[in-house]
């Protein structure tokens, strides 16, 4: 478990996620495991979603060990609609509804334009836009009729601030941007609310995904560099948005480390 399951504001949030049945994308790692896990600590029922399977199981174990509900899980690819729909369908024959999208699976390939693979900027349009957007389209009715829901968007600040070498991935993050707001103008008079988060440099295993080794280099330094944030403090913040009562929309976080300064 991480450590965020032990904080107050997650304590605090306990009896207001109690029974509510959250899906979270990209589950096997970093933000998206830290996320479940606060989830789950805080009484929600958690459905997960992510391609590594042996990951998504020891996290359901460990989440289980704690004492909390122990969390279902599919092994997917939300680049893959059949896969998406199979686990909505099966989280709604398990716990009846769905009222928390966590739309977290994501990849970062930065680079120069300038002789770029193609084929990562085709993968990180099929996770980070299409996957957010295909998640959202199949929940969507089961929280419309029950005229209560919330979708969570997992961006970045390279969806507010473009930098060199991030242009393909930024276009992916400002897609999130303008998505999640004309959705909310869409479905707030039908109960459902939208947030937006967006990192600053976050320590986690993002970094990994870059294929332009001297970028990587210098995007690792630049990490090591600062005091970073943790996924847990990112999940603190989802926790904190969707916890709050149904009139309240928080529309937009946007976290920085204190030591970054764009």
């Amino acid at each position: 478990m991480t450590k965020s399951t032990s904080s107050a504001a997650i304590k605090t949030a306990n009896s207001v996620l109690k029974d509510k049945v959250a899906i979270v994308t990209g589950a096997s790692s970093g933000i998206g495991e830290a996320t479940a896990a606060a989830l789950a600590c805080a009484g929600a029922k958690v459905s997960l979603m992510a391609r590594r399977e042996d990951r998504l199981s020891a996290l359901c174990e460990s989440i289980e060990k704690e004492g909390f509900e122990k969390p279902i899980f599919f092994a997917s690819d939300v680049a893959k609609p059949a896969d998406i729909e199979r686990a909505v369908k099966g989280t709604v024959e398990k716990f009846g509804r769905i009222d928390i999208l966590i739309n977290n699976a994501g990849v970062m390939y930065l680079g120069p334009v300038e002789g770029a693979n193609i084929d990562d900027w085709k993968r990180m349009f099929d996770i980070n836009v299409l996957g957010l957007m295909n998640c959202t389209h199949a929940v969507l009715p089961h929280m419309i009729k029950s005229s209560t829901g919330h979708i969570v968007n997992v961006s970045s600040v390279s969806g507010k601030v473009v930098s060199a070498r991030s242009a393909a991935y930024s276009a992916t993050k400002f897609a999130v941007g303008a998505f999640s707001e004309g959705l909310r103008q869409e479905v707030s008079s039908k109960g459902v609310r939208v947030t937006v988060i967006q990192p600053g440099a976050v320590a986690t295993e993002l970094t990994d995904h870059i294929t332009d080794a001297a970028t990587q280099k210098s995007v690792k330094n630049w990490v090591a560099g600062m005091r970073a944030l943790s996924s847990e403090d990112i999940a603190n913040a989802i926790v904190y948005a969707v916890s709050q009562p149904p009139t309240v929309n928080v529309n937009e976080i946007t976290i920085r480390p204190t030591d970054q300064t764009f």
